[in-house]
């Protein structure tokens, strides 16, 4: 614990993203936390991002832009300039929530011990026409067991101190998008998360590859490589259950359609009291 105002880095990593990296650059500059740092680093975009990025260029500690291998790679090229003793990620199609995000994070960040070393608020999800999903994460106490099985906690805007990286290395590039919870399962399989209570840190476009149905058998699939990599052989109960839920969705989809499909599950919501989310993507 320390009294001392942390540094915070925040590293953006887009390939072109012309169309939403103003807001995501927008909404780090705006915040209100004066210690703090922006990187981009940018994979070599043709789409006009090269010449928004030099527009900002005053905006940032560190830019780049060439050709990478993915987000993680990114994002390691991102770690080594960042100076802040914690460091945060977001993607070209995330922002920050509002203007205080990080100084109301930093308030509690002061305060954790030393062993803590991730910590996360909530986040919530965007559609195209601007529609706002229900708040998402949970605190540590509910997820802590559940984190061994999938990835539970929202990535974007949470914290990670330096020391993490210091002692289990970078994010590993052989992933494409499940690397996020390979790395933070390196730490949360034997420590600890601090779940930050009535923050919304991010905001993520819907449509991104976390986000796309298809795409969730590929997560699935890094999922159980990455917890094999961690000792664990076998797929947990839960996870074959959201699975075979996630296929069961991709039958529907295939049978009666997009628009249908994404009627019928939303009407399965509403059975269950929850509000509309594919309707909204």
């Amino acid at each position: 614990m320390s009294d001392k105002a942390p540094s915070i880095s925040v590293i953006v990593a887009v390939f072109n993203g012309r169309t939403t990296l103003q807001e995501c650059i927008d909404s780090v500059t705006r915040q209100t936390y004066p210690n703090k740092e922006l990187i981009i680093i940018d994979g070599g975009s043709k789409d006009g991002t090269v010449e928004l990025l030099e527009k900002n260029c005053s905006q940032f500690s560190y830019w780049i832009s060439e050709t990478d291998r993915g987000i993680y790679n990114a994002w390691n090229k991102g770690l080594a300039q960042a100076r802040g003793e914690w460091i945060c990620f977001l993607g070209a199609d995330d922002y920050f929530w509002d203007a205080a995000v990080l100084e109301r994070m930093a308030v509690h960040l002061k305060m954790l011990p030393i062993r803590i070393r991730v910590a996360y608020g909530q986040i919530v999800r965007v559609s195209d026409d601007g529609r706002v999903s229900q708040p998402m994460g949970e605190s540590w106490e509910q997820v802590k067991n559940a984190f061994r099985q999938y990835m539970c906690i929202p990535h974007i805007g949470t914290m990670h101190r330096r020391t993490l990286f210091e002692q289990h290395g970078a994010f590993n590039e052989s992933f494409r998008i499940a690397g996020d919870y390979e790395l933070l399962l390196r730490e949360l399989k034997t420590g600890d998360a601090a779940f930050i209570p009535d923050v919304i840190t991010a905001a993520q476009r819907l449509g991104g590859m976390s986000t796309s149905l298809a795409n969730k058998f590929k997560i699935y699939r890094e999922i159980l490589c990455a917890q094999r990599m961690h000792g664990q052989h076998l797929p947990s109960k839960d996870l074959l259950k959201m699975m075979t839920r996630d296929c069961s969705q991709l039958l529907l989809w295939k049978v009666v359609g997009d628009r249908s499909a994404r009627k019928l599950l939303d009407l399965r919501r509403r059975f269950k009291g929850l509000p509309p989310y594919w309707t909204q993507s």
